[in-house]
């Protein structure tokens, strides 16, 4: 069997970014995916849990990051932690917001040459 790279996005609400890079991603062969968000009220809040679980944690801001750190320090020791640097000005699977999400994961991990908005 095929080891999948276990990858989590974070952002704050689980609800628009973190969630559309779920849905890109959920699916595509040799990944694992899973999403969370920072806030209390989130749709999934994240948990140490899913710290531990990921091999790669995308965080849309620099503020997802720092939020991990004080609350996951010891759990992201060994982590790679990657700051897309993704505005909260989109709607949930909105075209640009794939487009941008798609392309700022390709710049860390490698992803087919293919169209990034899934069908359904």
């Amino acid at each position: 069997m095929d080891y999948a790279q276990k990858l989590l996005f974070i952002c704050s609400r689980n609800r628009i970014r973190s969630l559309t890079a779920e849905m890109i991603f959920r699916g595509l062969r040799g990944f694992d995916v899973r999403s969370a968000g920072t806030q209390p009220g989130a749709r999934i809040v994240v948990s140490e849990k899913h710290i531990q679980w990921a091999d790669i944690i995308f965080v849309m801001e620099r503020s997802h990051q720092s939020r991990l750190e004080s609350r996951f320090a010891d759990a992201l020791a060994e982590k790679v932690v990657v700051v897309l640097q993704v505005p909260d000005v989109y709607d949930l699977m909105e075209p640009d917001l794939v487009s941008e999400i798609w392309h700022k994961v390709a710049e860390h991990i490698p992803l087919p040459q293919r169209d990034p908005i899934p069908m359904p």
